[in-house]
């Protein structure tokens, strides 16, 4: 197997070149968790591995509560499954929650804090009352739990939000309203019964694997923050599901199961914090002679826009603008591209514009 091969792989197994997932939903469990801090990029993401092939779809899913959005596996927003959510958070948590507390004390979060704050957020969505940041930040000013007048009001309440996330206690509510709303998980997710770790373990790791490879433990370690030593563990209960090959020094693994590329196409405009370009440190998409960027690294920070990819390489960046609710795609390509690789974009292009408007 060499880098084409695996690139070729990777994009037929998350649905851009296999088979369309019947649902939304079905793409968000293959793909365990979708990194969701721009949400309608994400959700058009989606909607490209999808037979409905559009942001409303999803949008659809969310309002169904078959999809909730919410801050799990690292401290950054990820689209999750509900039938996912309450292992997941149970089983890795702890560890980003662990790896914010010195953020926490200088923002003088203490326990007490966390334990009010929370208190404040049962009894002010008690009975399906589905709240915005803004409403919950104005119920904690009113309870004496954060002060409205101090330079770190916005991100306590911000931290806040996000330690009931890991904690199980709120997500996403399952609305078709405009801005983003918070419910509680035991109001609108039927929770799933909790493995033990090492079953839970299992579970991650084989999904992850079957989802995203050929991949390197490496990023799986970033992925989901688990030691390398409870991923070999289970890689060892995965013998004969999953499989590893070296691929330009790197290890990379992959099920056993290859997914055919039935929808073969030369070009995509991905996020950039889509599962097919930001999960992959290792054997990535490589930059094209004359990328405009250079070997500058990409600010993941970044929103509305991502990499172009034409014939498995990295040829130049594009970003959205939205005005009067019409989408507008401005592109920044190699300018060495050929013609048939320019029609390629366009229309990949073209294909990410009717999901975002549909």
């Amino acid at each position: 197997m060499n880098r084409d091969d695996v690139l070729s792989r990777r994009l037929a197994r998350q649905r851009l070149t296999g088979p369309a997932a019947p649902t939304p939903a079905d793409v968000v469990r293959e793909l365990l968790c979708v990194q969701a801090q721009d949400a309608a990029l994400a959700r058009a993401m989606i909607g490209l591995r999808c037979d409905a092939a559009s942001e409303a779809a999803v949008r659809g899913a969310i309002a169904r509560g078959e999809i909730v959005r919410t801050h799990i596996l690292r401290p950054t927003w990820h689209y999750v499954a509900a039938q996912d959510l309450t292992w997941l958070l149970a089983l890795t948590s702890p560890k980003v929650e662990s790896g914010m507390a010195a953020r926490h004390r200088q923002l003088g979060l203490d326990d007490l804090v966390i334990d009010r704050a929370a208190a404040v957020f049962e009894e002010s969505l008690g009975g399906r009352r589905f709240a915005t940041r803004a409403g919950l930040g104005s119920q904690l000013a009113a309870a004496g739990v954060a002060a409205p007048g101090q330079p770190l009001f916005g991100q306590q309440v911000g931290h806040l939000l996000l330690l009931a996330e890991l904690r199980g206690l709120i997500c996403s509510a399952p609305t078709d309203a405009p801005d983003h709303h918070y419910a509680l998980v035991r109001e609108v997710v039927t929770p799933a019964a909790l493995a033990a770790r090492s079953e839970a373990i299992l579970e991650l790791v084989g999904r992850f694997i079957t989802g995203h490879g050929p991949v390197a433990l490496t990023d799986l370690q970033r992925w989901t923050r688990l030691t390398l030593k409870e991923v070999r563990g289970a890689l060892e209960e995965l013998d004969g599901r999953v499989v590893a090959t070296s691929v330009e020094g790197s290890e990379l693994w992959q099920s056993t199961g290859v997914t055919a590329a039935t929808r073969p196409r030369r070009a995509w405009l991905l996020s950039t914090f889509d599962e097919a370009f930001l999960t992959y440190k290792q054997v990535g998409f490589p930059r094209s002679a004359g990328h405009l960027a250079g070997a500058a690294p990409y600010r993941f920070a970044e929103a509305g826009g991502g990499p172009v990819i034409c014939d498995l390489h990295d040829v130049g960046g594009w970003k959205r603008t939205l005005r009067r609710g019409v989408s507008t795609l401005n592109l920044t390509l190699d300018p060495g591209l050929d013609a048939g690789q320019r029609a390629a974009i366009d229309e990949a292009a073209d294909r990410l514009l009717v999901v975002l408007s549909t």
